[in-house]
C-alpha cells in the first residue's frame, strides 16, 4: 500500500512542476518583432517602428503598414536608425512594453 501512495505523489508532484513551468517558467513564448530605431532620445527607451505587409482582401493589393513601438533599452546601446529585435515583456510604465532584444544592424 505504501508504494502506491509513495509513487501517486511523486507523479503529483512532477506535474505541478510541469504545469507551473508552462505557466510562468522560463520556457513562456513571447513575441518577438523586428523593426528599425525611430528615436533613442529618451533615457533608456527607444521608439522603434514595425513594419509589416498584407493582402488586401478587395483590391488584391499589398498594402505596408507601420507602427510604433515605445521600448526599454536598460544600457542605451541602440542609436538612430539601428535594426533591432524587441519582444514582448511586463509593463515598465505607462507606454513601455516591450524590451530589446539584440541590436541586428547597426546604422552607419
Amino acid at each position: 500500500m505504501s508504494d502506491i501512495t509513495e509513487n501517486t505523489a511523486v507523479a503529483n508532484v512532477t506535474d505541478a512542476e510541469t504545469i507551473a513551468d508552462e505557466v510562468g517558467g522560463a520556457s513562456r513564448h513571447r513575441r518577438q518583432l523586428m523593426g528599425q530605431v525611430v528615436s533613442a532620445k529618451g533615457e533608456k527607451t527607444a521608439v522603434v517602428s514595425v513594419t509589416r505587409t498584407y493582402l488586401h482582401p478587395q483590391y488584391r493589393k499589398y498594402v505596408r503598414r507601420s507602427k510604433k513601438y515605445m521600448t526599454h533599452d536598460e544600457h542605451n546601446t541602440c542609436g538612430e536608425g539601428d535594426q533591432v529585435l524587441i519582444e514582448e515583456c511586463r509593463p515598465m510604465s505607462k507606454h513601455k512594453r516591450w524590451r530589446l532584444r539584440s541590436v541586428l544592424r547597426k546604422n552607419i
